[in-house]
């Protein structure tokens, strides 16, 4: 679905009678490789894709906000002196950027917002992140409120944690605001450095898979994850008072005073070690043009993925399995939180659409579910629509 200026003004006017003053939008994004690192200070290698979450917004005369969603053709209402969490959860997205802004003091007017989006929800290209981060960036736009791009995605990361239920790491929202065209964006999580680093895949592209399985990144297995990191970053802390997270620690220490303890715990650790790792050899690959060897990075990835973090499904590993034998395919993996979403593949150009209709039957067969596909082109991150 195109989403154009004129139709979020007309739209926009429908609703509220009035002109927008401002309108933006901020992108989903992909990630190449480093699933759950980021919560863990590690490396992720994300980029912004060309599906965004759009916004049109215009201020009000009094302390209230409106907020009305195409998706849920629903609006929401509220006033700035009471901002609480909502029984409605799409409203907290926007209720938890405006608590957000008002705990770092600073002021909002009454303000009425349109939202619509062609982000696929549930597919693991982080709409979330792309509604947290085009909220935050159109309302430092339009009161001028002097943030900056990390300061947005912070803002959304922390939106997710208070008023959404979901601890997740900062790669998302960091992916949506601050992207480049052309580029992926190297980013240590810990310090929030990045580089960006040149995406050419030569005679290949980036095709997304998707399985059609809807997730929720809300659910338990996702905290349970992080739990089981942060018990093994403080056993390691014990005997290793120096260590603060999983980017400080070895393999080998994990074997020692980990393993001992808790096998789950262990493996679970042990995964995120060397996630980072290979993200390394994988930016290294990007670098040296090396496209296979980039390919490579992510065959394992999955696989570690699947077998020892335990957040992928049959139907994310019959896809990524399916693919490894394609001469047309150097790299797939699951991306995103896992538990549904796509499997990012690397495939020669032209090739994505044959080989999703020689797989679409016989993954219909076997699971009863539709198989699409997401063609992507990288983009820039959140900006001002002119």
């Amino acid at each position: 679905m195109e989403i154009s200026s004129l139709k979020l003004k007309t739209s926009y006017k429908e609703i509220f009678g009035q002109d927008p003053d401002l309108l933006a939008k901020s992108p989903g994004r992909i990630n190449i490789i480093g699933e759950h690192t980021d919560y863990n200070e590690g490396f992720v290698l994300p980029t912004a894709i060309d599906n965004a979450v759009f916004v049109a917004i215009g201020v009000r005369e009094d302390d209230k906000i409106s907020v009305y969603a195409e998706e849920f053709k629903e609006k929401f209402e509220a006033d700035l002196n009471h901002i609480a969490i909502s029984e409605i959860g799409w409203a907290n997205y926007v209720l938890g950027v405006v608590n957000q802004i008002q705990e770092r003091n600073l002021t909002l007017k009454g303000f009425n917002l349109y939202i619509v989006g062609n982000v696929p929800a549930g597919a693991g290209l982080s709409s979330s992140a792309a509604l947290e981060c085009s909220v935050a960036f159109i309302l430092n736009e339009l009161f001028q409120l002097g943030l900056s791009r990390q300061e947005i995605a912070k803002i959304g990361q922390m939106t997710e944690h208070t008023y959404v239920g979901v601890k997740c790491g900062i790669m998302d929202q960091f992916a949506s605001v601050l992207s480049k065209e052309g580029a992926v964006l190297k980013l240590d999580c810990r310090d929030l450095s990045f580089e960006y680093v040149p995406l050419e895949l030569g005679d290949y592209e980036v095709v997304l898979f998707n399985t059609n399985v809807k997730h929720s990144l809300a659910s338990s297995a996702y905290n349970d994850r992080r739990a089981s990191c942060e018990q093994a970053v403080a056993w390691v802390k014990e005997i290793h008072p120096e260590v603060n997270s999983l980017r400080d620690v070895t393999v080998a220490q994990l074997e020692t005073i980990v393993q001992p303890k808790d096998q789950d715990v262990f493996v679970k650790s042990r995964y995120v070690v060397q996630e980072n790792e290979r993200l390394n050899k994988a930016c290294d690959a990007l670098k040296s043009g090396d496209i296979a060897g980039l390919g490579e990075q992510m065959f394992l990835a999955h696989a570690a993925l699947s077998k020892e973090y335990e957040v992928s499904c049959e139907e994310l590993d019959f896809l990524a399995e399916y693919v490894k034998d394609k001469p047309e395919v150097v790299g797939a993996r699951m991306m995103g939180g896992g538990f549904g979403g796509c499997t990012i593949n690397i495939i020669k150009k032209g090739f994505g659409d044959s080989i999703a209709a020689e797989i679409a039957p016989i993954y219909k067969a076997k699971f009863g579910l539709d198989l699409t596909v997401i063609p992507v082109k990288t983009s820039g991150g959140s900006q001002i629509i002119t």
